[in-house]
């Protein structure tokens, strides 16, 4: 099979199938079965059950190019890394790797715990394949990096696995590899050391390294890489642009069966949440907002038909208004603006204290802010049952350009764990102007003197 030279990583029909026994003996059976059957040339008898951690997984990792694999625990993700480094070997399928390969699989894999931190940045650094003499032209580097200080000449086994992970970091990063393997070891570093790592693994793709990593932070994902891969139950489900396919992954991890909506009867409205006077500025504009049966939702302006709505429905958001500026469904917010927001829901089915909440995120998918009426300590203001209408005002200190509302119901089961009714992301499309320049996101408003 030919392989592109534009290409890193070409995994083609991979497959992973583990045998699994219900006790020690049966492996001991196994052999022996397996050894008479190869003398009688005949098929031996299973004494094991057949668990395939992937099926027919297919990709490719371009140079320079950072995707992330995605997936439920238990996915194939891990699995999947150890095959393209080499570390297991597939059942079925072809992988090929071009370059040298860094991996951080494991905290500390590749580490002696007796030896010191110096002791295993030789040591690490020749299992990747560099000589003497590179690892002290780069020793500097490495240490600066891991800035673990004179810990450096401590055994390993005294590490935190936070120093671990930091010493582990600066040998793969720093000895230029062509493709770099990362599975959740950026997860243990504090905030400071992961800008770091992020800046580094920058650097790393402007010079041509491909980066393959796994990672559970949907906002890593749509912030540092390229593209992203979802893996479900061992296989391939989709893969692209990381913002749709980190939505199709909160599908898998948080979603339930759709149901249908219920008649009338269950949709009426309570009488607190008929009764309910509104703001003025909402009365004035509309004065049904709160009655109207129909679901007007999808048919406001600044709605985002390419929204991605996910939840079982015993809760739906059917309508929303937007103020700033005195102006209704402003076309364009001037930063700093302060806007109002209503939001109309409605209960199908019986929902203990529901919880509302709203985001605020970048067009690339980055949350600027988000928070909720449980977070706010709110947790019996929604209406039990029927209909109501919800209200919240924040200031839109923002950088100029486009960003994106997210709306979402959801309540908590028996075990306390959330259950989302509707959530409708990136469902509302917000320009915002500017007032003053600045750099970033969003506006601190510093402040200069000079003393």
């Amino acid at each position: 099979m030919s392989f592109d030279a534009d290409l890193s990583i070409r995994v083609s029909g991979v497959s992973k199938c583990y045998a699994i026994y219900e006790r020690p003996s049966d492996r001991l059976k196994q052999m022996v079965a397996s050894g008479i059957a190869r003398l009688s040339r005949t098929r031996p008898r299973r004494y094991h059950a057949d668990f395939w951690a992937l099926r027919d997984v297919s990709l490719e990792v371009r140079k320079g190019e950072c995707v992330a694999l995605i997936g439920r625990n238990g996915s194939g993700k891990s699995t999947l890394l150890q095959i393209i480094t080499g570390t297991l070997a597939p059942t079925e399928g072809e992988v090929h790797v071009d370059g040298r390969v860094a991996a951080l699989l494991e905290l500390g894999s590749g580490f002696n715990p007796e030896f010191t931190g110096l002791e295993n940045v030789y040591l690490n650094a020749s299992l990747l394949g560099m000589r003497r003499e590179e690892v002290d032209a780069k020793l500097d580097d490495i240490l600066a990096f891991a800035d673990i200080g004179e810990f450096v000449h401590q055994p390993v086994k005294t590490y935190s696995s936070g120093m671990v992970v930091r010493l582990a970091f600066a040998v793969q990063a720093q000895i230029d590899p062509d493709v770099l393997i990362v599975d959740e070891a950026l997860a243990v570093g504090d905030a400071r050391f992961q800008a770091k790592c992020f800046a580094r693994l920058k650097a790393l793709r402007e010079r041509g390294t491909s980066i393959l990593m796994v990672t559970h932070s949907t906002e890593q994902v749509v912030t540092h890489c390229d593209r992203a891969v979802l893996l479900d139950h061992g296989r391939k489900l989709d893969e692209g642009a990381p913002r749709p396919i980190v939505n199709r992954y909160l599908d898998l991890l948080y979603g339930r069966r759709p149901v249908e909506a219920a008649g009338s009867a269950a949709a009426e409205m309570s009488a607190e949440g008929r009764g309910a006077a509104l703001p003025e500025q909402l009365q004035a504009f509309d004065p049904e907002f709160a009655s109207r049966p129909q679901a007007l939702f999808s048919s406001r302006p600044l709605y985002n038909p390419y929204e991605h709505r996910w939840g079982d429905r015993r809760a739906e958001i059917v309508d929303f208004a937007l103020f700033a500026g005195g102006q209704a469904y402003p076309q364009h917010v001037r930063a700093r603006s302060r806007l109002a927001c209503y939001v109309r829901y409605r209960l199908h089915a019986p929902v203990v204290r529901p919880i509302f909440g709203i985001t605020l995120k970048t067009k690339e998918g980055l949350t600027v802010y988000g928070t909720n009426t449980e977070m706010a300590g709110m947790g019996d203001a929604l209406t039990a049952g029927g209909e109501g209408v919800i209200a919240c005002n924040f200031e839109i200190n923002c950088a100029p350009g486009d960003y994106f509302l997210s709306f979402g119901i959801a309540s908590r089961d028996v075990h306390g764990e959330v259950v989302p009714h509707d959530r409708r992301y990136d469902s509302v499309h917000l320009c915002v102007e500017p007032v003053d320049a600045f750099l970033g996101i969003t506006d601190l408003r510093a402040e200069f003197r000079v003393i």
